[in-house]
């Protein structure tokens, strides 16, 4: 494969390479965590709740704040994934074990990791509860609990996925069903759904769409499939330039994309899909699949619906420029838990953190927190096997790009930014805590062009 270097040349691509190893050499040589230790306390300073993207990063960034023995994390998984590559693994392209890490390996070393899941938050208290009988105070309380997948909500899942002809990049168990569906397609209706809920990385239902017409077009079956986008939503792309260059490819290749259409059920055994019309509540419509990509309904995690740290719609309620919970100041929340107004992405979690770790070392020293979050959040935009539409943008759904070029044009560059360049940075940088988002390169590329 090509690397990234030679196809973005010049005194830009040196400043990247640059940057690049000055991470390597900052970040250090990966050491294994060793699990919970025999006397696991009780208390500490800063209690991180989930070991996903944000707990992880956050959990780095407080143990060079205060020390590793005052930080902890609770997380019951024994497998940390880097989700984001799922794209690839539904279409083939990337084998799903290169997405997963041990748990243990991406703790940061001397944290304490307390292997347990989150039953209560008593924020009024400083303590949380653990499913394990536990009761863990703390002096600052950083929530990053991801969001919970509802595939139960719709009718005739997940049993529906022990049939063949079904898959979805949303879960570790399924992607490979998808890869699979792909491989087996004949003839016939291709769909892939967007739900009616707020979802992580909602450009991913599409990005699946177009890699598996890419694939049917490389396959030979492209004349037998007809390809069907049935979104909820009432756009393709929340961002008007984006959305424009999506239409453009979405008519070229012959998609068709209908629009607040929400799926209700699965009759695998039958191969159809359910529909609800939601301009016409109660009105259906019933479509056979030969091959159908399930984006599932998505919430808050159970634990945090009915907490006082959750808003209305149980998302954890922060400002939306510091990530300071609104009500008590010792509490943070980080990701796709939040209720922050941006796309639930990792980039929008790599900038984030760099954002809370900022604010919460004020909050520390009794000052007020100065750095404010813009909303950026990115979404690479995956429209065949190696092109790629880099979309990035802020609160407002105005582009906010890093690079120097039309980032709305389909790119080779940004495929393999997308494909190994990113999730290089994730592993090795964002988790380390030395990665908060692409503002340093914005930076450095713009020297590079002066």
């Amino acid at each position: 494969m090509t690397p990234l270097a030679t196809v973005v040349s010049g005194p830009r691509a040196r400043l990247f390479a640059c940057f690049l190893r000055l991470g390597t050499q900052q970040a250090g040589p990966l050491r294994l965590h060793t699990g919970a230790s025999l006397a696991a306390k009780n208390h500490y300073e800063v209690l991180v709740l989930g070991g996903g993207s944000g707990g992880i990063t956050m959990a780095a960034r407080m143990k060079r704040r205060v020390g590793a023995e005052n930080v902890a994390v609770v997380e019951p998984s024994e497998r940390h994934f880097y989700q984001p590559i799922w794209t690839l693994v539904g279409a083939g392209a990337k084998q799903l074990s290169s997405s997963g890490r041990p748990t243990a390996s991406v703790i940061p070393s001397g944290v304490e990791w307390i292997k347990a899941r989150v039953i209560e938050l008593n924020p009024d208290k400083n303590c949380i509860h653990t499913d394990n009988g536990k009761e863990i105070s703390y002096k600052y309380l950083i929530i990053a609990l991801g969001i919970q997948l509802d595939y139960e909500k719709i009718k005739g899942l997940p049993e529906g996925f022990e049939h063949p002809k079904i898959g979805s990049n949303y879960s570790v168990k399924t992607v490979e069903k998808t890869w699979k569906a792909l491989q087996d397609f004949k003839e016939g209706n291709a769909i892939f759904t967007f739900p009616n809920t707020p979802v992580k990385c909602a450009g991913a239902p599409q990005k699946i769409m177009y890699l598996s017409e890419a694939y049917f077009r490389k396959t030979g079956k492209r004349s037998k499939a007809n390809i069907i986008f049935n979104t909820s939503l009432g756009a393709i792309f929340g961002v008007k330039k984006y959305a424009a260059a999506l239409q453009e490819i979405i008519q070229e290749r012959d998609l068709t994309v209908n629009y607040k259409q929400n799926l209700i059920e699965v009759r695998a055994d039958r191969q159809e899909a359910v529909f609800e019309n939601l301009d016409k509540p109660g009105e259906t419509q019933v479509i056979s699949y030969e091959m159908l990509h399930v984006t599932p309904p998505m919430s808050p995690p159970d634990v945090l619906k009915t907490s006082p740290v959750a808003d209305a719609a149980g998302w954890v309620d922060v400002d939306k420029e510091t990530l300071q919970h609104k009500k008590y100041p010792n509490v943070f929340g980080i990701g796709d838990c939040t209720n922050l107004p941006t796309s639930k992405t990792a980039a929008a979690v790599a900038a984030q953190s760099g954002i809370l770790d900022r604010t919460i070392s004020l909050v520390m020293k009794n000052q007020t927190p100065t750095k404010k979050y813009d909303g950026y959040t990115s979404c690479p935009l995956v429209t065949g096997y190696n092109r790629v539409i880099l979309a990035e943008f802020d609160y407002n759904a105005q582009p906010l790009e890093t690079f120097p070029f039309d980032q709305s044009k389909e790119r080779l560059s940004m495929y393999l930014m997308k494909a190994d360049l990113m999730p290089f940075l994730y592993w090795n940088m964002m988790l380390r805590g030395y990665w908060g988002g692409p503002a340093i390169l914005r930076k450095l590329f713009h020297l590079g062009m002066s």
